[in-house]
């Protein structure tokens, strides 16, 4: 049977929503729909704070590069002492919602600049800590990115990584429980913008830090039960 209707391909790409107003949009809304309020806020924090309680406050590092730093919220449980700690991210409106304490400001210890995570701009062994908190799950080809990461840090330096158990059980009971709703109601296309963002499953990522590292601690959270299923958080600190 043939169809009699045709369609025009231009038409159908010309429908994609515009990826800039999105992020605008993301962007200024992120700390509050987010961090800011209720259950979800109260588990994102948590998870910056579980990736850092593996550092005690004597632990020192020179350098250290956060990639996809976003509005910078990661770097307020940063336990350990730091030379030069560097928030980088690619989308200039996360950036310029990057509110420093006074003391960071005044010592010039934190950089803030534009770099992409797969292709930093850095020379090799440049780095003693790379940080990664919800990122690699949003980029393509991440077994190519971590080797990237990997290449700016000195030997013997940490690579921290920090990922959502998605699309694991407790996880997806969050988010179409409570955070679709709320950024439904804030304007964004959740679903939609989740397929585009989210391409990488927990299962896989872990697979690949696995196979490369075998030096490494990993933590589930919140039950430590290494389980996909039942934790929202998967964290490993790999010395590379």
């Amino acid at each position: 049977m043939k169809l009699n209707k045709t369609y025009d391909l231009s038409k159908r790409v010309a429908m994609h929503p515009d990826h800039d107003e999105y992020l605008n949009l993301w962007s200024s809304l992120y700390e509050n729909v987010n961090y800011n309020h209720g259950i979800v806020g109260y588990f994102l924090q948590k998870s910056h704070e579980w990736a850092e309680s593996y550092f005690q406050p004597g632990k020192h590092f020179e350098k250290v590069l956060e990639v996809g730093s976003g509005t910078g919220t990661h770097l307020k449980y940063i336990r350990h002492s730091f030379e030069q700690y560097h928030l980088t991210d690619l989308n200039p409106p996360f950036l310029d919602k990057i509110e420093l304490e006074e003391s960071f400001s005044v010592s010039g210890k934190v950089v803030i600049s534009m770099e992409n995570a797969t292709n930093l701009s850095f020379p090799d062994n440049s780095f003693d800590r790379v940080i990664s908190a919800h990122l690699l799950e949003h980029l393509y080809r991440p077994h190519e990115v971590i080797h990237e990461w990997v290449r700016v840090l000195k030997p013997r330096g940490t690579l921290t990584l920090l990922l959502p158990c998605d699309p694991g059980m407790l996880w997806r009971f969050g988010r179409y429980s409570v955070v679709r709703n709320k950024w439904i109601k804030a304007g964004i296309d959740y679903d939609y913008w989740m397929a585009r963002e989210h391409v990488n499953p927990i299962n896989n990522l872990v697979s690949f830090v696995r196979y490369y590292f075998p030096e490494k601690t990993e933590c589930w959270m919140p039950t430590r039960i290494p389980s996909i299923d039942i934790n929202l958080f998967y964290i490993a600190h790999i010395v590379v």
